[in-house]
């Protein structure tokens, strides 16, 4: 019954195991080594160690900060770029000797707060993780729902919705496109913003603290970017019309956020009206791993 959890993230790999009902039996984290062979080494020492101490074999679920391609089963789009062209899920398994599943950490948040966390028994989830970029992920039914194409839930790179003309062609994304979602919304892009406003602050969480003090700079970069959240977010309401929304990542922790999305989010969405709920994570960091345990679910085990 033991369900095991791991977070590959570009400087840490979290291994996290769960019993059935989702309560924490064991946690560790290390260092992640920047080669793609070393890293196997790491996740395969730390699965080891967790099953020596409990005494269980137990099931296997990744997290990446990417994709594994469905049509070469080979990892696409990740941060850590050693694990890119190399198929992890496989490579994995092989070393334990077992199906070993492979998920966007986007999506394992997603399922994670899907299963037991702020969305639990909610349908249809939609998961933000924003910090210094920002990602999305789709759960159904507590399942990921990664698409034909394995990049279900990646709406920060679609355009931002509804441009200003002094908001268009004005940012360019990593991805190689220009006005991406990611680019207004995320932690680094609300700093940008403010910075070229004629602020200076090293994260959006500072910002929101001026806002409180009544700077007028903050707090006018404040109101653009819970407009620019507001629609990007109303697109995903237009087209999937989601449960409820989790948000994830440092911003996230910006309490002023959730009082003042409600109503602005009434203003983008089709019809005039919406009261699709968008709540803050119950599991901060901890989300991406547990939803990687939670990739194999309770009937499956």
């Amino acid at each position: 019954m033991l369900r095991i959890g791991v977070d590959l993230g570009g400087t840490k790999i979290e291994l996290v195991a769960l019993n059935h009902e989702g309560e924490e039996l064991f946690r560790k984290r290390v260092p992640t080594p920047k080669e793609y062979v070393a890293t196997l080494d790491a996740i395969e020492a730390l699965i080891n160690e967790a099953e020596s101490q409990l005494g269980e074999t137990g099931t296997v679920g990744v997290g990446i900060p990417g994709v594994v391609s469905p049509y070469s089963g080979l990892v696409k789009n990740a941060n850590s770029t050693w694990i890119n062209g190399h198929p992890l899920d496989a490579d994995l398994g092989q070393r334990l000797d077992r199906e070993v599943r492979v998920a966007n950490d986007a999506n394992c948040f997603a399922v994670s707060e899907a299963m037991d966390g702020a969305a639990a028994g909610k349908g249809v989830v939609f998961g933000v993780i924003i910090g210094t970029g920002c990602g999305g992920g789709l759960a159904i039914n507590g399942k990921v729902h990664g698409g034909g194409n394995g990049i279900g839930g990646e709406w920060g790179h679609n355009p931002l919705p509804w441009m200003s003309a002094d908001e268009f062609n004005s940012t360019l994304c990593f991805c190689g496109n220009r006005n991406c979602i990611e680019t207004f919304i995320s932690g680094t892009g609300f700093v940008r913003d403010y910075k070229q406003a004629g602020g200076d602050a090293t994260s959006g969480i500072e910002i929101a603290a001026r806002v409180e003090t009544g700077e007028v700079l903050a707090k006018e970069a404040f109101e653009r970017y819970i407009d620019r959240l507001a629609r990007s977010l109303a697109h995903v309401i237009n087209i999937l019309d989601p449960d409820v929304i989790v948000l994830g990542g440092g911003v996230s922790n910006i309490e002023a956020l959730y009082p003042l999305l409600p109503d602005m989010l009434s203003k983008y969405v089709l019809g005039g009206e919406c009261r699709t709920p968008v709540v803050q994570n119950m599991y901060g960091g901890s989300s991406g791993v547990r939803g990687a345990a939670w990739l194999w679910s309770k009937h499956e085990i």
